[in-house]
């Protein structure tokens, strides 16, 4: 029976890992190959690795992870969790199964994109959702904004000290004029008629329209949404806050005992969202790593 099972591999479970390997706590790391930022190209706004690209940043974790004998990293997908604190069992789909005294969720959130021709391909090379993470890198340009909602006025105010024009583009024809309004007011000019499809890659984005095709340089989506990735929270029964993530405390735990979460699946309740980014994930899982070897301490007595 292993000390910590942790399920994901990316920032978040790979730091809680670290944490728990440098305490000699025995972990086993579950790696599915599926990542939010999976399609993104290079990371940015990540010290040290601005401009490394995510599958580098993992690889050079996991050749670090490997000179501590506690843990252990597999290329496996968990299917189910089951169990209590001391005695959790994590199955796969080959119907094998590991034994933790602890688990961390670590496999973070999907993202849903609006259903436009070509979103799907343009994702993380071309199309993107946190200014943070990819609007310097427009500085200057004509940047397009899919979908005419509140949330583009957010990032109309974001983008508008970057971007050198903003363009949004309504996804239909129900778009308020009070919205289209205040998207102007804020800065940016709305497109007259919906987006149809849109193509290409970094700096040579393409929107098709009925009234023609627009060059933009990068595209930012505002009507996308979240959902978890993983089927964990529902089979574990635990509490959910209002973005769609799992409910966590200053250390990770979750509302079921023995259950930790790290990354952008999770965040305490007093955040207003989801707090989506490499170093905010890290420090997510390190400190759910030392909330969990704190439990085991404690369960020691």
């Amino acid at each position: 029976m292993y000390d910590v099972i942790v399920i994901g591999a990316g920032p978040a479970g790979l730091q809680a890992a670290l944490t728990l390997g440098r305490m000699h706590r025995s972990a086993l790391v579950l790696d599915s190959g599926e990542y939010r930022n999976g399609p993104v190209v290079h990371m940015h706004n990540v010290i040290a690795n601005d401009g490394t690209p995510p599958a580098e940043f993992r690889a050079t974790a996991r050749a670090q992870l490997a000179a501590y004998a506690d843990v252990e990293t597999r290329d496996a997908a968990a299917t189910r969790i089951t169990g209590e604190p001391d005695g959790f069992t994590v199955e796969f789909a080959d119907g094998s199964s590991e034994q933790a005294r602890r688990i961390i969720l670590a496999t973070g959130m999907a993202d849903v994109l609006p259903a436009v021709p070509g979103l799907d391909e343009l994702w993380g090379r071309g199309a993107y959702n946190c200014p943070f993470c990819d609007g310097h890198e427009f500085s200057g340009t004509r940047i397009g904004i899919l979908g005419a909602t509140e949330r583009s006025a957010h990032l109309i105010g974001m983008l508008g000290r970057i971007a050198g024009e903003i363009i949004v583009f309504p996804l239909d024809d129900a778009t308020d004029q009070d919205v289209v309004t205040l998207l102007a007011q804020a800065g940016a000019t709305v497109h007259p008629v919906p987006v149809e499809s849109v193509d290409g890659r970094d700096g040579d984005v393409t929107v098709r329209t009925a009234e023609g095709d627009v060059p933009v340089a990068g595209l930012f989506v505002a009507a996308g949404s979240l959902r978890q990735r993983a089927p964990f929270a529902e089979q574990l029964g635990l509490r959910m806050l209002p973005s769609g993530a799992i409910e966590v405390d200053d250390f990770g735990s979750t509302s079921a005992p023995g259950v930790s979460a790290a990354g952008d699946l999770a965040h305490r309740a007093a955040l207003p969202g989801i707090m989506a980014s490499v170093i905010a994930a890290a420090a997510a899982g390190q400190l759910a790593g030392v909330g969990v070897v704190k439990d085991l301490m404690a369960s020691a007595h």
